[in-house]
C-alpha cells in the first residue's frame, strides 16, 4: 500500500495492548524478533485470499477452529496432532455435506494472545493486571507473574515456528489421507449416541470405495494424501506482529509474516484505531468480528479502510452474536453490504456470544446454544439470499469438559474434571466432530435448495 509504513499504528489510538515497563527490553526483542524469518509466506497468503475468495461466491466453505489461546505449558506435538486430526475429520464430513472444497484454517501458531474485558481482575480482596496471554504475561496470579514480559515474544515465535513445521509435515507427508481420515470418524459414529450420523458416514464410505473402484488411490492422487492447511489469530499484540512484518521481494507489498490470515476483534475494531491501521496495510487476508454493537456507519468504514479495492477473498467478516440475536442483528449488516456492493466471506463465531458462568464457578458454553446460532446463521442468509461462506470454533482434540451438552453429554457437574483452557472453553474432540455432522446436514440443505433453484 502506496504511503504506508508498518509503524504506523504507533501513532494511532491502542487498546488491549500492554505497557512494557522496561522500554529497552522491548526495543531489544523487536529488533531479534525483525530478525527472524517470517512463519508464512506470501505466496501462501494469497492462495488462501484465492480460497476465500471461492467461499465467498459459494464455491467453497470455510473452517476455522482451534485454541482460545495458545499456551507455552500445554505445548506438544500431540496436542497438535489430536487438533489436526479433528480438523480433518471435520472438513470431511462438511466436503460431503457442502459438494465443495472446505478451506481449513487453524488458529494456531500464533494465538497466544486474548483482549480481557477488564484490565484487573481481583481474588479475595487483591486486585493485579488481566491475564493477557502467555506471549504478554503469566497466568499464576501473583505480581511479578502479571508483569509484561517482552522476552515472551521469542517464546511464542518459537512455538509457532515448531507448530507450523509439524502442521505442514502432516499435512503433506501422507497423514491427512482421506481413507484414514474417515477411518477415524467411521470409529465415532460406531457409538450409540452418534447412531443419527451413521448414514452419512457410510454414504461416505461408499463415496470412498467408487474412487478406488475407479482406480483413482491415495498413492496415485496427492490430493487424496494432501492438503492445504492455514493458520490464523488476532493480531493483538501489534509489537510482535509489526517486527514479523516484511516486504514481498515479488510485489512490494507488505505481509504480515505472522500468519496466513489475521483478523481483528470485536473489541479492536475502532475505525481510527491501531489495529485497525496496522491491518490494513498487509496484503494477508483480514478477518472482522462482528458484534451486536457493529453500526452500519462503522461497518462501511472499515470496509473502505481493509478492502478499498474490493477484492474478493481479501475481508471475512466474522459475526459474533449469540444464540437468538443473530436474527437482530446480521440482517442490517448484510443490508449495509449489499448497498456498498462489497465483496466480503460471511463467517460465523457461536462461541463468543454464548459463554455463560455456571453456578459451579467455571465459565462454559452451551453446545445447543452454539448449534443454535449457526443454524441462525443459516437460516438468516437463506432468507437474505446472501452465502453462508463458513464457521469458526473454539475448539481441541483433546478429551476436556469446558463446554456443556453434547451427545457424550458434559454436565455442569462434569466441568471441574478436565477444565484446562486459561481463557475460554472450548469444545471437545466429540463435540466438534457432532458439530460438523449437524452443519454438514445445514449444507446439504443449502445445496439442494441451489440445485432445485438451478434446475
Amino acid at each position: 500500500m502506496t504511503g504506508w509504513t508498518k509503524r504506523d499504528w504507533r501513532n494511532k489510538p491502542r487498546i488491549q495492548m500492554p505497557d512494557y515497563p522496561d522500554a529497552t527490553a522491548l526495543e531489544t526483542v523487536e529488533g531479534k524478533l525483525s530478525n527472524y524469518p517470517p512463519l508464512v509466506f506470501a505466496g501462501e497468503a494469497r492462495r488462501l485470499k484465492e480460497a476465500l475468495g471461492q467461499a465467498g461466491r459459494g464455491e467453497a466453505f470455510v473452517l476455522q477452529g482451534g485454541d482460545c489461546a495458545e499456551a507455552f505449558d500445554q505445548f506438544s506435538a500431540d496436542a497438535i496432532r489430536d487438533t489436526f486430526k479433528v480438523m480433518l475429520q471435520m472438513a470431511m464430513v462438511l466436503t460431503f455435506g457442502a459438494k465443495v472444497p472446505v478451506v481449513k484454517i487453524g488458529r494456531m501458531a500464533g494465538q497466544f494472545a486474548k483482549p480481557r474485558s477488564a484490565p484487573t481482575e481481583t481474588v479475595e480482596g487483591v486486585e493485579l493486571p488481566s491475564y493477557r496471554g502467555d506471549i504478554i504475561n503469566e497466568l499464576d496470579f501473583t505480581p511479578e507473574a502479571r508483569i509484561p514480559d517482552p522476552a515472551k515474544m521469542l517464546q511464542a515465535y518459537t512455538q509457532a515456528a515448531a507448530t507450523l513445521n509439524l502442521l505442514r509435515a502432516f499435512s503433506t507427508g501422507g497423514y491427512a489421507d482421506v481413507n484414514e481420515v474417515h477411518r477415524w470418524t467411521l470409529g465415532f459414529t460406531e457409538s450409540d449416541e452418534a447412531e443419527r450420523f451413521r448414514d452419512m458416514a457410510n454414504r461416505i464410505s461408499d463415496t470412498l470405495d467408487f474412487i478406488r473402484a475407479a482406480g483413482v488411490n491415495s498413492e496415485r492422487q496427492h490430493a487424496l494424501r494432501q492438503v492445504d492447511f492455514y493458520t490464523s489469530h488476532e493480531a493483538l499484540l501489534l509489537e510482535y506482529e509489526e517486527a514479523l512484518t516484511r516486504v514481498d521481494s515479488t510485489t512490494g507489498q507488505w505481509l504480515a509474516g505472522s500468519g496466513h490470515m489475521i483478523w481483528i476483534g470485536d473489541r479492536t475494531r475502532q475505525p481510527d484505531g491501531a489495529h485497525v491501521e496496522f491491518a490494513r496495510g498487509v496484503q494477508n487476508p483480514i478477518g472482522l468480528k462482528c458484534g451486536p454493537s457493529m453500526t452500519p456507519d462503522d461497518l462501511r468504514t472499515l470496509m473502505a479502510k481493509l478492502n478499498p479495492g474490493n477484492e474478493m477473498g481479501r475481508l471475512t467478516l466474522i459475526s459474533r452474536f449469540g444464540a437468538g440475536k443473530v436474527g437482530e442483528h446480521l440482517p442490517r449488516l448484510i443490508d449495509t453490504v449489499r448497498k456498498e456492493g462489497a465483496n466480503v466471506v460471511w463467517v460465523c463465531d457461536p462461541m463468543h456470544g454464548n459463554t455463560i458462568k455456571s453456578n459451579t464457578g467455571y465459565k462454559t458454553r452451551p453446545f445447543d446454544a452454539v448449534l443454535s446460532e449457526v443454524q441462525e446463521f443459516f437460516a438468516t442468509h437463506r432468507d437474505e439470499g446472501t452465502i453462508p461462506g463458513g464457521v469458526h470454533f473454539e475448539m481441541t482434540g483433546l478429551d476436556v469438559t469446558e463446554c456443556v451438552g453434547g451427545l457424550k453429554e458434559v454436565s455442569y457437574e462434569d466441568l471441574k474434571d478436565r477444565y484446562h483452557t486459561a481463557c475460554d472453553p472450548r469444545l471437545n474432540a466429540s463435540q466438534s466432530l457432532e458439530l460438523a455432522f449437524l452443519v454438514a446436514e445445514q449444507l446439504t440443505n443449502l445445496h439442494r435448495e441451489r440445485l432445485a433453484k438451478a434446475g
